[in-house]
């Protein structure tokens, strides 16, 4: 008669357990959540401000105000209440301009002026510069980003590409 062989059962716990550490070391970089979640961050808030421009254009067209540049729409208030309880933004073709203020007032964004998302001095979630139109989460490599372009006579405004989560 033949004895059969086969692993202890303190051989089978010391593999898995060395199994079990390679994965947690080696997992994450193949798994690239962290870029993953700033990617859908990133879509989520070109999302809202696709939303805010709908919102705003409607608010526009009812005004008679989508035609022309460097117009003030009243999104939310009473402009002849006294005092006046209107909040306003301004609009170029009935679309949100490419402004700080315009983005903290239609998104309700906690967004901050700079070109650099790694600053320590950054105290809110996003980072936004008017000279290019470009968003970042706080935090975040400087190519994890995407840029807002306002619209023109002939066009609605126009966001870049989400980047790649590898660049996030």
């Amino acid at each position: 008669m033949q004895k059969q062989q086969g692993f202890t059962l303190i051989e089978l716990v010391v593999v898995i357990i060395i199994l079990g550490i390679l994965a947690v070391t080696a997992a994450p970089k193949f798994i690239n959540l962290q870029g993953d979640a700033r990617v859908s961050a990133l879509q989520g808030l070109k999302g809202a401000i696709q939303g805010a421009n709908t919102l705003v254009y409607s608010k526009a067209a009812l005004a008679g105000l989508e035609k022309g540049t460097g117009k003030s729409v009243v999104i939310s208030g009473d402009a002849t209440a006294n005092p006046s309880t209107a909040v306003t933004v301004t609009t170029d073709y009935g679309y949100l301009t490419a402004t700080l203020l315009n983005f903290q007032t239609a998104v309700e964004l906690s967004v901050s002026a700079g070109t650099d998302p790694a600053s320590a001095s950054i105290t809110t979630d996003w980072i936004f510069d008017a000279a290019t139109g470009t968003f970042w989460q706080a935090g975040a490599p400087s190519d994890c980003k995407f840029t807002y372009k306002a619209a023109t006579a002939t066009a609605v405004p126009v966001f870049s590409a989400m980047p790649d989560p590898s660049e996030c």
